[in-house]
């Protein structure tokens, strides 16, 4: 039996509260403070510098150079940003490349010659400043000796499509490039390097934010072989793999200076401080929510029914980056699904208080599509049905997009110049 929520106003409300805690959590993501902080702090070391170099590529890009170039001055010799169509904005005294994402395409590999070039021009008492942020591994796109452009976006789409997740995509992906895996740091390793890093990975892994272009490799080729292998990727690609060891850009790479800035941690500390000063009961259900997306919407719902019990208002956050096993032809993307799945959980078991569950992509673009994620409530899936559609069937076919449209339910933000993964909340009145 399908529950409707409560009187219309009351949800509308717990709704903008959901939406308002989500804009915090990327409010506090936002990159150019944190990485004008940074340099701030570094003041010395850029008088130091005998030049200044700013490679910058990832959604952030743009906003993160606009915030480094006002400290660099007239030490700066030149800066090169990559970015996607949505935050691609003109930068005074920057080249601006707008490139493909999630896919790479040739605009990709323009960005990667102008970087690699860059990185190749540092000399000694240089100072290198990289800017990486999330969506660097499909925007910059350095094609290693053998391997075509079509096989790059062959490759990311199939690692895309297979379910696999952000450490073993990128564990290929570092294998296939003249940059990532510490290789763009063995280029400008004449010079000192200075990395800031927007994450948007599990634990912070500076190896793993775009690949790792600055930090030591992530992953052997044997481990590079066994994820292709284990998620049935087209076997051409295992013949295809870089046969260098990348391991011996390590000692290199070890020099270069990796610093976090921004992270999916500390936007869910900052929604958590709001929620809790809003009167909500706060319960942190993961500090990375990942797996497959099937999967985590399951675990959630149970976790929600646990915790229902509790007095007042309550709200369940967490945040990371499940994955979604594509084999429909439909539109959508994982926080669409995610939340998608969550409502159709909670038809077959309900959650007997009013609540709404939001899934969004902190970067505002959840997957190929123009939504963030979804906003669902108990009646989601009625208005989907009463509209004349089949949310089953519509998850089926992987069209997550199309359900939610049609319910009302999908989370608009536009894009919004950072990426630290996703971020999950749960309200209950």
């Amino acid at each position: 039996m399908t529950v409707l929520p409560g009187p219309a106003s009351a949800l509308m409300d717990l709704r903008n509260q959901a939406i308002e805690l989500f804009r915090t959590g990327v409010a506090a993501a936002e990159p150019g403070p944190a990485v004008a902080a940074a340099l701030e702090r570094r003041a010395d070391q850029l008088e130091k510098a005998r030049r200044v170099i700013v490679i910058a590529f990832g959604k952030a890009a743009c906003a993160m150079t606009g915030a480094a170039l006002p400290l660099i001055g007239g030490k700066l010799h030149r800066a090169v940003a990559v970015t996607n169509a949505e935050n691609a904005i003109l930068i005074d005294g920057a080249e601006v490349i707008t490139a493909g994402h999630p896919l790479p395409d040739q605009r990709s590999v323009d960005g990667g010659y102008a970087i690699e070039s860059l990185a190749r021009s540092a000399e000694p008492g240089d100072l290198v400043l990289v800017l990486v942020s999330g969506g660097g591994s499909a925007l910059v796109c350095a094609p290693a000796a053998g391997i075509l452009l079509a096989d790059k976006i062959a490759l990311n789409d199939a690692l895309i499509r297979s379910g696999a997740d952000i450490r073993e995509i990128n564990t290929v992906r570092q294998h296939f490039s003249r940059l990532k895996g510490g290789r763009l740091a063995q280029l400008a390793s004449r010079a000192e390097i200075l990395a800031l890093i927007v994450s948007d990975v599990p634990g912070d892994d500076v190896r793993l934010v775009a690949s790792g272009p600055t930090a030591s490799p992530y992953a052997s080729l044997t481990q590079a072989r066994s994820v292709l292998s284990k998620y049935r990727v087209d076997p051409r690609f295992e013949q295809t793999l870089v046969s260098t060891d990348i391991s011996i850009s390590g000692a290199l790479c070890d020099r270069a200076e990796n610093v976090v800035v921004v992270s999916n941690r500390i936007s869910l500390e900052s929604l958590t401080a709001t929620a809790l000063r809003s009167g909500f009961h706060v319960i942190k259900a993961s500090d990375w929510l990942s797996g497959k997306v099937c999967d985590a919407a399951r675990k959630f719902h149970s976790f929600a029914l646990e915790h229902a019990h509790h007095q007042g208002p309550v709200a369940i956050v967490a945040g990371g980056e499940p994955t979604v096993e594509v084999s429909g032809t439909g539109k959508g993307g994982r926080n669409q699904e995610l939340a998608l799945r969550f409502a159709l959980a909670n038809e077959a078991k309900a959650i007997r208080r009013s609540w709404v569950f939001l899934s969004g992509g902190t970067d505002g673009r959840d997957g190929p599509t123009d939504a963030a994620g979804g906003i669902v409530d108990a009646g989601s899936i009625y208005w989907m049905r009463d509209f004349g559609e089949d949310p089953a069937v519509l998850l089926g076919n992987n069209d997550s997009y199309v359900a939610l449209a049609t319910s009302g339910d999908l989370l608009m933000t536009g894009a919004t110049g950072t990426n630290v993964a996703d971020l999950q909340i749960l309200l209950m009145q």
